[in-house]
């Protein structure tokens, strides 16, 4: 996948649309919120960093909680820790770690001025915002090159994240829908950008860690192309249950949401394990491989 999208496209090609990439083969990348959470942020912000993926769908806690991290530390923690107790201190869990109730006092600080601008340009200068553009926005504003979307606002990696308003970002928008009235995000235009990058590539590839909303928002947009060309799932669900999250590649074939000639591949792993092992034997594998060539050259 990675190697293929090196491959140049023609002019006519690139040309043919606006939407097109000018690679070989367009990378979507995926993953939940817990993976920003987590350390695989990293690994992430590489991929953006050095332009190695295309496009970038995760959830609103896949955003905020990089910018939150910008803001204030997150902090290691214990699985077994009791809500009563940490509730009673001011500390909420994701996982095994713990983020103070200070830190989101702190984002709202942050992003209340930039929601105050979205809606002045709204109604000014006639901006039409919509939930890739807010994140692009936020990328530019939080102008810290430890941000995932600071590089995605560099690189010009459209994110797309239609629960944008399930989360603390939601809840701002709440507050501030209060104070300041009138923000309007389109999502329609968004799934108009976000189909369109499948339907006008040269190839795709799938890059899914976790389920939901982000496997099925991705493998439903390459059906506008009869299926990716290359599909790796990396989770831990199970297909007995019935839900798409848990579904092998195979299940995505028969809605042609994967070419029935690819090789999909599903890892049944950990992400936060699997995933950074996976981008140092190919993305970065391959990268030093070209800085290797391009010096004996």
């Amino acid at each position: 996948m990675s190697e293929k999208r090196l491959e140049p496209v023609q002019e006519e090609q690139e040309s043919c649309d606006s939407h097109s990439s000018a690679s070989g083969c367009t990378i979507f990348l995926g993953y939940t919120s817990n993976l920003i959470s987590s350390g695989v942020r990293e690994s992430i912000r590489y991929l953006a960093q050095h332009r190695m993926v295309d496009v970038i769908v995760t959830t609103a806690g896949g955003i905020e909680e990089d910018f939150i991290k910008c803001l204030a530390p997150t902090y290691l923690g214990e699985f077994s820790l009791k809500g009563k107790e940490l509730r009673q201190q001011g500390i909420n869990r994701i996982g095994n770690l713990l983020v103070p109730n200070d830190n989101y006092c702190k984002f709202e600080d942050w992003l209340m001025p930039i929601l105050d601008q979205m809606v002045l340009e709204q109604k000014t200068e006639g901006t039409h915002w919509t939930p890739s553009k807010m994140i692009h926005r936020l990328g530019k504003e939080i102008n810290n090159p430890d941000s995932v979307y600071y590089w995605a606002y560099k690189n010009d990696i459209p994110v797309f994240s239609p629960a944008l308003t399930d989360g603390s970002l939601g809840d701002m928008i709440y507050f501030h829908s209060y104070k300041n009235p009138g923000l309007v995000l389109d999502i329609v235009e968004d799934i108009r950008r976000l189909n369109s990058k499948a339907v006008f590539a040269k190839s795709t590839g799938m890059i899914i860690l976790g389920g939901g909303l982000v496997k099925h928002h991705i493998a439903n947009a390459n059906l506008m192309r009869n299926g990716a060309d290359f599909a790796v799932f990396v989770n831990t669900g199970q297909e007995f249950d019935g839900s798409d999250s848990g579904a092998r590649p195979d299940e995505a074939i028969s809605w042609g949401k994967i070419r029935m000639d690819a090789s999909p591949v599903k890892v049944y792993a950990d992400a936060s394990i699997v995933f950074p092992l996976l981008v140092a034997e190919t993305f970065a594998h391959n990268a030093a491989r070209l800085i290797k060539e391009k010096n004996s050259d």
